[in-house]
């Protein structure tokens, strides 16, 4: 003979249980690739936010990087097409167009190939979920071309293993459909004192040195970007003024382009673009 349930204990486990669900976190939606060629990753909660409009310059403007320029848009093209590719470390001098020239480079092989790739940025202190990213784009159609600027690991940084799984060694493999840019100032993506204190301290000092050395090797391009001369910044100076059409003459923009240079202690690409957003701004020329 069944019992009849009692109603105050079913309405205070109604109560109960409509707590739990207000209390539950709101269930995460799928990644969407829609709507944008560009998005930055939010780990929590999980999901892309679009960027209406990349922050970028023409790749034609890029000046002094041509070599690197020929052999990134070459990959990324093969990519674009659905043809493999390889993940790509820009490493080197501040300043010289590393990340500026992966932005210019979706831009044209989504040109040439209308909605091919989407850019995903990756911040450098959440590298550790980019496993976490790549599950959730295994099996989207879209092919993904995730870049991580300004990637290093400081001293007792555990995170590097993260990525060298997933650049090589994990079980499941790096989607097909998924490549991954890094730039950084240092060749080796760690300070030059994490790794001798490694080989220091180390049983097998040469055993020791592998294990950081080697998460650079994972990456199948190594592109050096390297302090420019004077030629190359004036060539920097002067696609830019073209560009924007400031009305000034060569030399003039020369001596100018010194001064600036001298002020700031150094020549590159980035110190090229603020030099002329301030001849823009001291001769009228909107951006």
């Amino acid at each position: 003979m069944t019992t009849p349930a009692d109603p105050n204990l079913l309405a205070l486990v109604t109560r109960i249980a409509e707590a739990l669900e207000r209390l539950a976190p709101p269930a995460t939606p799928p990644l969407s690739l829609d709507g944008a060629d560009a998005f930055v990753w939010h780990p929590s909660p999980a999901h892309l936010a679009p960027v209406p409009k990349v922050s970028r310059v023409e790749i034609g403007l890029l000046k002094g990087v041509d070599r690197q320029k020929e052999i990134l848009s070459e990959n990324t093209m093969r990519f674009a097409r659905g043809l493999p590719a390889n993940n790509a470390m820009l490493w080197g001098a501040r300043g010289m167009g590393k990340s500026s020239l992966v932005k210019a480079i979706h831009a044209a092989a989504n040109a040439e190939v209308p909605g091919s790739l989407a850019l995903i940025e990756i911040h450098r202190e959440d590298i550790r979920t980019l496993p976490d990213l790549l599950n959730a784009l295994r099996g989207e159609s879209r092919r993904c071309l995730i870049l991580c600027d300004d990637l290093s690991f400081e001293r007792e940084d555990a995170d590097y293993k993260a990525l060298k799984s997933v650049l090589d060694g994990g079980i499941e493999g790096r989607p097909a459909n998924v490549l991954f840019y890094a730039t950084s100032n240092r060749r080796h993506l760690m300070p030059r004192d994490m790794i001798e204190n490694e080989r220091s301290t180390a049983i097998n000092p040469n055993e020791a040195i592998e294990e950081k050395v080697s998460l650079s090797d994972r990456f199948g391009l190594w592109l050096g970007f390297h302090n420019c001369d004077q030629p190359t910044y004036f060539a920097m100076i002067e696609g830019y003024a073209a560009s924007m059409k400031l009305p000034i003459e060569t030399e003039a923009l020369h001596a100018a382009a010194v001064e600036w240079s001298v002020t700031r202690g150094a020549r590159s690409g980035r110190v090229a673009w603020q030099f002329i957003q301030e001849m823009a701004g001291r001769l009228g020329v909107a951006a």
